[in-house]
């Protein structure tokens, strides 16, 4: 019996007459589809944000991929807030943002439009300084100092988090106030890294300061 008896069309024809209908039915889509903004051609996408910073209000048009991080260091010049890993691992571009700790290398500047945010030049400054930059001195708690200014900014918070009731991995009892135990600041600290390892003397400072504030 021949095959070919019961299909009259080639193989060759019946791709071609196909290729033909996809061609003649395909959506104009991608002719109709709104224009992109082009980078190369410098077509970036800004947007305005207005921030308190250390106690004053800036309003800055940002690129819209701009961290916070870079919005503090390079448009504003606090470059007491460092840039280390960028990735959230090392806890040196801690900031505190409307009374919370965060990695600012983590959150885009134009997520925070009317933020209150202080930076560790915000807390204090040579001959005033706030009394977590005093302890610090004291103690001795950093050696090289890069990574001492997000430890700073994330010593304070911890203090208002331990006073707050809010617990952590370590605590024992949730129904009780969180004490400030070794083990608990360790614990809430861990986000920061200390390369040199001045942790212990980091400890002491923060144990100093809670209990002049208790």
């Amino acid at each position: 019996m021949d095959p070919s008896a019961d299909f009259p069309i080639s193989r060759r024809d019946l791709l071609i007459a196909g290729a033909a209908t996809s061609a003649a039915t395909a959506p104009a889509a991608s002719a109709e589809a709104p224009a992109r903004p082009s980078l190369a051609a410098g077509n970036v996408p800004t947007m305005s944000v207005t921030l308190e910073v250390n106690g004053k209000a800036h309003t800055l048009d940002v690129d819209t991929r701009t961290s916070l991080l870079d919005l503090l260091r390079e448009h504003l010049h606090l470059t007491g807030t460092k840039k280390g890993c960028d990735h959230g691992q090392c806890g040196a571009c801690t900031a505190l943002v409307d009374g919370r700790r965060i990695n600012t290398c983590l959150t885009l500047a134009v997520m925070h439009e009317g933020a209150r945010i202080t930076t560790i030049e915000g807390l204090g400054q040579p001959g005033q300084l706030h009394p977590m930059q005093a302890a610090f001195v004291k103690h001795d708690g950093y050696q090289c100092g890069y990574c001492t200014p997000g430890q700073i900014c994330s010593a304070v918070a911890v203090l208002d988090e331990v006073r707050a009731g809010i617990p952590s991995h370590v605590t024992d009892d949730l129904t009780v106030r969180p004490l400030l135990s070794e083990a608990e600041l360790r614990e809430r600290m861990s986000g920061n890294i200390c390369r040199c390892g001045a942790y212990s003397n980091i400890v002491e400072a923060i144990t100093e300061v809670a209990g002049s504030r208790a």
